[in-house]
């Protein structure tokens, strides 16, 4: 049987629908325009949400601010002590104290300033690491939280996509079916409609998947439920010029937190091992007691003064060994040091590329492939129209349409997810210069 065309008003009508559907970029692309009730919320104000009430960052606020209250009490000395003894007490009349010598007395061991301040120095470095590791959370979930609005953007952009490619395939085949019902069109382009809108179902279960599963992980940085509805704001921000590698690495050795925490940590090796050969020094302590002597003593009333010192001259074996260890600490922090920052110059090259090749494939999208799709797309409606094409040639090219789209994006998306990717590698925003949508979020 000869393929007859499909009736006009519906080709035309997914021709322009078709036509009408523009690149991720442009007031014409907000995410979730046709959604109702939906909160929308900006990337940046779900950073900031984030920040306020995420719960691990609560609890590294917590422990910043346990281990800067612990080098208010470096300096302190030990508890003074407070000793009474009992002295020939006779057994046979044990509570007979008139004829046993009481001594009361209170002690305090006295260690040196310079040993206080570098216990002083080992707390500070506490709560500077601290402070990095609080940092380190902030940025990292900042970064989870980009990451998940460019998925929810993406997801949202390829719903609204689905949603209007699935009206038109319904109606392509109710066209369809009509048309065959009265022999004008084979069972063929029939079947090929049909798997069509079973595919696009499929295809619209995935998308479904992975917008919950994006929910699931914004609210759950968010401190919400993890079922919350939200909508992302915004369009896709414009193609930037990146700051040269050597410029990001610079950035990331100044602004990367665990660097700094690393640096941190060596200086708390450092401050660790000149407290432990400072140890070889001996501590002092003094005591003075009051001494009541037993009835009938020459003198009734009596004090003592004691001062007594430990030896650690007598232990240097132990002390040497402690020295040696907080240097071999020293060494080790500085080779860890040495290796995270060529992981985070590994992490910062392979943002730059994911960021460079994301937007290389924008271009392409944009600017070669789509164009030659809605060409095709137009060329194949025609055909069709004119009865002078396949119906399966019409759906491949719509689908090659819809494909293309998608993979726009899919790169747009893989933009924003890398430029989240690099701030968190250099631990700081990029510069403005080079990221001035940032200033419009």
């Amino acid at each position: 049987m000869k393929t007859c065309r499909v009736a006009a008003p519906f080709v035309l009508a997914l021709s322009l629908s078709c036509f009408a559907q523009s690149g991720p970029s442009g007031a014409g692309s907000s995410v979730g325009a046709a959604s109702g009730a939906k909160a929308r919320i900006t990337v940046e104000a779900a950073v900031a949400a984030a920040m306020e009430s995420n719960l691990q960052i609560h609890a590294a606020v917590r422990r910043l601010t346990l281990a800067q209250s612990r080098t208010a009490t470096a300096r302190s000395l030990d508890d003074p002590m407070l000793m009474v003894r009992d002295w020939n007490t006779p057994l046979r009349k044990p509570w007979d104290l008139n004829q046993a010598q009481l001594m009361f007395s209170i002690q305090q061991t006295f260690v040196s300033r310079k040993k206080r301040d570098f216990r002083a120095k080992v707390a500070g470095d506490d709560a500077e690491i601290a402070a990095s590791d609080l940092e380190s959370l902030k940025q990292e979930v900042a970064a989870e939280v980009r990451k998940a609005c460019a998925d929810l953007r993406r997801n949202a952009e390829e719903m609204r996509l689905h949603d209007r490619q699935d009206s038109l395939l319904k109606e392509a085949l109710a066209a369809a079916l009509a048309q065959y019902s009265t022999g004008r069109v084979p069972q063929a382009d029939v079947l090929r409609a049909q798997i069509a809108v079973t595919r696009l179902d499929e295809h619209h279960i995935e998308l479904e998947e992975q917008r919950d599963a994006a929910f699931a992980q914004l609210n759950s940085l968010m401190s919400r439920p993890a079922d919350e509805d939200v909508e992302i704001a915004g369009d896709y921000p414009a193609s930037v010029e990146l700051p040269a590698l050597e410029e990001l690495e610079r950035l990331a050795i100044e602004h990367r937190p665990e660097l700094a925490g690393l640096r941190n940590g060596i200086a708390k090796s450092q401050d660790e091992a000149g407290a432990t050969r400072l140890a070889m020094k001996p501590d002092f302590t003094a005591a003075l007691g009051y001494m009541l002597m037993p009835t009938g003593s020459a003198a009734r009333n009596a004090y003592m003064a004691e001062v007594t010192m430990n030896l650690p001259g007598l232990n240097r074996q132990r002390h040497e060994g402690e020295a040696m260890q907080a240097d071999a600490a020293t060494e080790i922090a500085q080779a860890e040091l040495k290796a995270r920052t060529s992981a985070v110059f590994l992490d910062v090259r392979q943002a730059q590329i994911e960021i460079t090749a994301a937007q290389k494939r924008i271009k392409v999208y944009r600017d070669t492939l789509l164009p030659q799709a809605e060409s095709a797309f137009k060329a194949a409606t025609a055909a069709y129209q004119n009865n002078r094409g396949e119906f399966s040639a019409l759906i491949e090219s719509q689908n090659l349409l819809l494909d293309i789209q998608t993979d726009l994006y899919k790169a747009s998306s893989a933009r924003d997810a890398g430029m989240a990717d690099l701030e968190r590698a250099i631990g700081a925003a990029v510069p403005n210069e080079a990221n001035p949508e940032r200033k419009n979020q």
